[in-house]
């Protein structure tokens, strides 16, 4: 959903009965809210470096901030912005590409308002850090975090930047990951063939980074 190249995600078939999504970090691209927008998705969007979306749709709710950890005139806290938009919504989309502040947002949200997002898109950066005693635990405790209640559902590299060789393992930098809320998944086997057949380049003129075994294979 949302294109052919960057922008673009793959996303669970179980849309129905969601009536809203919130998407930080709009920048020059909203295909992916306008398809959901054609559903009759209302779409919430959010980002202080643009003064609106690249489309126009009824549906979209367009804030001038960036998502952080507090609440001021530039920035808004997730928690903040889903609770003054959706209050009585337990069934929403997450789809967040905010450059590397997903960590801090995810470890500063409450688990009862991640909850209320059925799928959440997250276009993880610097996963490099891994190979950093320090960026590993950020990174570690938020995706804990959302394996809580949540399971991953796909892994996407983004081809924009090569894999990084850390010992035995290749870190690509930048990751799409799709979760889906647990009890949404009656039933479950590991996916051990990438790239997904729908599955698209997010730089078309740049090599493609399948995913590395070690992101998915079996111990």
């Amino acid at each position: 959903m949302g294109g052919e190249t960057d922008g673009g995600y793959l996303i669970p078939d179980d849309l129905e009965g969601i009536e809203s999504c919130f998407s930080p970090g709009v920048s020059e691209t909203a295909n992916f809210e306008f398809e959901l927008s054609k559903n009759g998705i209302h779409c919430f969007m959010a980002d202080y470096s643009v003064d609106g979306p690249p489309l126009n749709s009824e549906l979209f709710h367009f804030e001038k901030k960036y998502l952080g950890l507090t609440e001021n005139s530039v920035y808004t806290t997730l928690e903040s912005w889903v609770t003054r938009n959706a209050t009585n919504l337990n069934d929403s989309i997450l789809q967040m590409d905010i450059e590397g502040s997903e960590y801090g947002v995810i470890l500063d949200t409450s688990p009862d308002i991640l909850r209320k997002f059925r799928i959440i898109v997250v276009e993880f950066h610097r996963l490099d850090d891994l190979c950093d005693k320090f960026g590993y635990e950020i990174i570690n405790h938020s995706f804990r975090k959302l394996l809580k209640d949540f399971d991953i559902v796909h892994i996407h590299p983004n081809n924009c930047l090569k894999p990084v060789a850390y010992g035995k393992f290749e870190i690509p930098p930048v990751l799409e990951v799709t979760f889906l809320r647990k009890d949404r998944i009656l039933d479950s086997k590991p996916t051990l063939i990438f790239p997904h057949q729908l599955d698209r380049q997010n730089v078309p003129n740049y090599d493609d980074y399948p995913l590395p075994s070690c992101w998915f294979g079996q111990s």
